[in-house]
């Protein structure tokens, strides 16, 4: 590794010294890395909740539609209305909300000097 930080695992008993697997229980890409070199099945060390097995049967049950809104009982509590006046209009060109890699880096240079 380049930064020198040494991770130990033990793939058997899917725990690594990473730490994001232990909650997520989705290992991270150097553990993935680590599969094929041991001639193991990745799939086996996903937790069942990012199997689309488990995705689908969240559409099996037949979801139930409310009823008219005509029906529904008036909201007691306040109504929220937003003041124009307050709002912060911005001057000048809009700020770019695009993720730059590094085929932008003319981009991020500053202004042309002549």
């Amino acid at each position: 590794m380049s930064s020198g930080r040494v991770l130990v695992g033990d793939l058997a008993l899917r725990r690594y010294n990473c730490g994001p697997f232990q909650v997520e229980q989705l290992p991270c890409c150097h553990v993935i890395a680590c599969y094929p070199n041991q001639h193991l099945d990745w799939q086996v060390y996903v937790g069942d909740v990012y199997k689309m097995s488990e995705i689908r049967k969240i559409y099996t049950i037949e979801f139930v539609l409310l009823d008219d809104t005509e029906i529904w009982p008036d909201y007691p509590g306040l109504t929220m209305v937003a003041n124009p006046a307050l709002r912060q209009m911005s001057k000048g060109r809009p700020k770019s909300t695009r993720y730059l890699n590094e085929m932008n880096v003319w981009e991020m240079r500053g202004p042309w000097v002549c």
